[in-house]
């Protein structure tokens, strides 16, 4: 969906304007606080600035959305709140229609992201907590997926390390409550999928975690990588902007995740008791 409406349509323009009924400056345009209906039947009630949307309003969608927060010049700029029509909903910062800065976004599943964003994708620095799992990963995002350092931090016991597009991958280790912690790396390997005999097999990836040992308890220092160079983000946007979330909920592979660190967890307990007695001794 999109925030079609408003964007589509300047009220001061074309032979329909839809109705208002506000305050107007002496050149006759909309000016101070009014309350408009587009010609496409979205609502706006807030203030108006030589005939553009700027300040304090309320828009309301046809479809069910609403946002409520800073205009200017026509888009949502400043902080604001957007209620999806699905239930979800962020609140934040807004800079040319896009969100932009520090923000949070509830999702339709109740998964939470807190943290950065640029040009309407997660970005920078964040917290997402997962509802279903209570889990939770903190680190650096880009264009919206988990990359560079991060940890994912569960009930008992969390994986420090590195990952790239929403998984871990490269050296990392798991540290567990029960006082040790395993030291390791999480490599990508291939696994032919056979889709009929006439089809060419499919490669699917796989995630494994590669344990090498299991130490007392260290500081976390993850393996610094080389910062690429990338293409500038801000870009010009067309008037059209996505309404919902464009990148869903990463719960698909925190569950790939899990099931590692199930196994992982059952190792590390296996041997917990040779390293306390190394410790007595």
């Amino acid at each position: 969906m999109s925030d079609v409406g408003s964007e589509e349509f300047e009220e001061e323009q074309g032979p329909y304007l839809g109705e208002y009924e506000g305050e107007r400056n002496e050149a006759g345009e909309r000016h101070g606080h009014g309350k408009a209906v587009l010609p496409n039947g979205d609502t706006y009630e807030g203030q108006y600035e030589n005939g553009k949307r700027n300040g304090q309003g309320t828009y309301r969608f046809k479809n069910g959305a609403r946002y409520i927060g800073e205009y200017y010049m026509n888009k949502k700029h400043g902080q604001g709140t957007f209620y999806y029509p699905d239930g979800s909903k962020y609140e934040g910062g807004w800079v040319d229609d896009q969100r932009f800065g520090h923000g949070v976004y509830t999702y339709i599943n109740n998964d939470m992201y807190d943290g950065e964003w640029l040009n309407h994708q997660r970005h920078g620095q964040g917290v997402y907590t997962y509802a279903k799992t209570g889990s939770t990963y903190v680190g650096t995002w880009r264009q919206g997926k988990q990359e560079a350092a991060g940890e994912l931090i569960h009930a008992n016991h969390r994986y420090q390390g590195n990952f790239l597009n929403n998984n871990p991958l490269g050296p990392g280790k798991y540290v567990f409550d029960i006082g040790c912690e395993q030291h390791g790396k999480y490599v990508h390997t291939e696994q032919d999928k056979v889709e009929g005999e006439e089809e060419e097999p499919l490669v699917v990836p796989v995630l494994k975690w590669k344990a090498e040992k299991v130490t007392e308890m260290t500081l976390w220092a993850p393996v610094a990588k080389e910062d690429k160079k990338e293409e500038p983000l801000v870009k010009e946007h067309s008037v059209e902007v996505q309404e919902e979330e464009n990148v869903p909920p990463v719960n698909k592979e925190a569950a790939e995740v899990n099931e590692v660190d199930a196994e992982v967890k059952r190792e590390a307990e296996e041997v917990s008791a040779a390293v306390v007695e190394e410790k007595e001794e």
